[in-house]
Formats: structure tokens, C-alpha cells, sequence
């Protein structure tokens, strides 16, 4: 296990072959905030260990391995559309190259991002897929509690009947992927200081249980786990795996709304 300055635990399991990649799962990877992101890559550039990924500027094939490196975003969500690239390039608009985010391949392919500038180090998000991104928002605050992320939520009041929103039409960069990657809608939702924000899945294809994946579940700690069982059950979600014993505690798993594992562990 690593343990990351914010009390965030990054556990690992032995297994005897390497764990699944794909299909895509809702868990796409974990961000790390860092407070220069410009000498960590200088840093991991030096490292023969660490593998850095391009992130692809237009679909046109020029990439950076940073995003401050290209034109800045200009709204609250990473990337530029094919048209705003446009406008940027008709209006000469220069990168910034301070701060920004860029990703490495970690240990059975996982992908890791680093962001900054930011005041500290620290684990600051599992960055995720949903199949319907408001729909996913409500399920997260009505089972578990949690607060909406500042600035990620519809601009309207949505409710379960009226959550399903459109793939947006556009894709933007940088990105991973050449052909770019949908941005739109996109939702988020906190806890405590590590947030879970997500976009629609990039494909048509219904999400893949996070199970026996690289990247296998999110854990949280609740202070009562029979209250929780007992609420989770009267709400009808899905339970993975009944209570069991976890080290000197107990643990139970439940299926989120894209089929993502989520582990609930008892904290005194």
C-alpha cells in the first residue's frame, strides 16, 4: 500500500496474471496534484521506469506531454473544441506553460495523472466514466451523501426522469487519443478533499464492471457499517459482496451506477 499526505490509501493485490486494461471500465485513472508540474516531468523524463504518454493537440497528430504546453482552456472543463482551436490560432493566442496536467503509464498499465501548480502534493481525484453523467450525480447524493463538486452539475435542476443527457457533439484536445475525446456533459461529485469527477463514456458500448480490472474499486470510510447496510438495502443497490472482514475491520461492496465497484469501510 502507498499512503498519500491527505490520508488516501493506494492498495495493491498480488495477482498471477496481469489484470485487465479493457473494455473501459467507469475507473479511468487517479490524478496526484503536484506543485510544479514542469520539474516532476523533468523528473520522470531522467526515470528509465517511467513512461510518459503524449497528449495530442488536434487530431491533426501534434502532441505535448503537457497541457500548459498548448492553448489554454477557456472554460471550466479541460480542452479546446476543432472551432476554438481555430479561433486560438487565428487570434495567435500563446501556452502558458505553468501549471497543467500530463499522465504516465504506471505499473499493468496504469494510468496515472500529475497536475499543478498546486500549494502541495497530494491524492486529489479518481478521475472517472459514467454512462449517464447527472444520473450518476444523483445516485452518488442520494446513496452515499455526497456533495456535489463546485462548478460540475447542470446548470438546471435535474431529477431521475430527467437526468439522461446527450453525448455532447464535439470532441476537444489535448487528449490521449488522437481523434480527441468528449468532454460533454461532465459532472462531479467530493469527498472530503478528493473528488470524483467524470464524463460520459467516449463509446456506445454500456461500461464494464471495474471487477478483476487494473484499477478495481474505490473505498470509503463510513463510521457505522450495519446503518449504512441497512440504508443501502432499503434503497435497493446492487451489493457485490456481503460484509466481510477487512484486517481488523469490516468492509462491504456495492455496485455504482456504471458498474463501478465501490467498498464501504468501517472507521471507528
Amino acid at each position: 500500500a502507498l499512503s498519500a499526505p491527505n490520508d488516501v490509501l493506494v492498495l495493491f493485490n498480488e495477482v498471477a496474471t496481469a489484470p485487465a486494461t479493457s473494455p473501459q471500465t467507469a475507473i479511468w485513472h487517479f490524478g496526484w496534484h503536484v506543485t510544479d508540474t514542469r520539474a516532476s516531468l523533468e523528473t520522470y523524463q531522467a526515470r528509465p521506469d517511467v513512461t510518459l504518454l503524449p497528449l495530442y493537440t488536434t487530431d491533426d497528430g501534434g502532441s505535448v506531454l503537457i497541457s500548459s504546453d498548448t492553448w489554454p482552456s477557456t472554460g471550466p472543463t479541460p480542452g479546446l473544441t476543432r472551432a476554438q482551436i481555430a479561433e486560438a490560432r487565428a487570434r495567435g493566442t500563446q501556452p502558458t506553460r505553468k501549471g497543467g496536467f500530463g499522465y504516465l503509464r504506471g505499473p499493468d498499465d496504469a494510468l496515472v495523472e500529475y497536475a499543478g501548480n498546486y500549494p502541495a502534493e497530494r491524492f486529489n481525484h479518481v478521475h472517472m466514466f459514467q454512462d449517464d453523467p447527472f444520473c450518476a450525480q444523483l445516485w452518488y447524493q442520494e446513496h452515499l451523501n455526497a456533495p456535489v463538486f463546485a462548478g460540475r452539475t447542470s446548470r438546471t435542476p435535474l431529477t431521475a426522469a430527467t437526468c439522461k443527457v446527450a453525448r455532447g457533439a464535439d470532441r476537444s484536445w489535448p487528449a490521449l487519443d488522437r481523434e480527441g475525446m468528449f468532454r460533454s456533459p461532465s459532472a462531479a461529485v467530493v469527498f472530503g478533499d478528493v473528488a470524483l469527477p467524470w464524463y460520459m463514456r467516449q463509446g456506445d458500448r454500456p461500461l464494464a464492471s471495474s471487477r478483476g480490472h487494473v484499477y478495481d474499486h474505490v473505498a470509503l470510510s463510513v463510521p457505522d457499517l450495519d446503518a449504512w447496510i441497512a440504508k443501502l438495502r432499503r434503497e435497493r443497490v446492487t451489493f457485490l459482496e456481503e460484509p466481510y472482514k477487512l484486517g481488523a475491520t469490516r468492509a462491504v461492496m456495492i455496485e455504482g451506477p456504471s458498474r463501478e465497484a465501490l467498498e464501504l469501510v468501517e472507521v471507528a
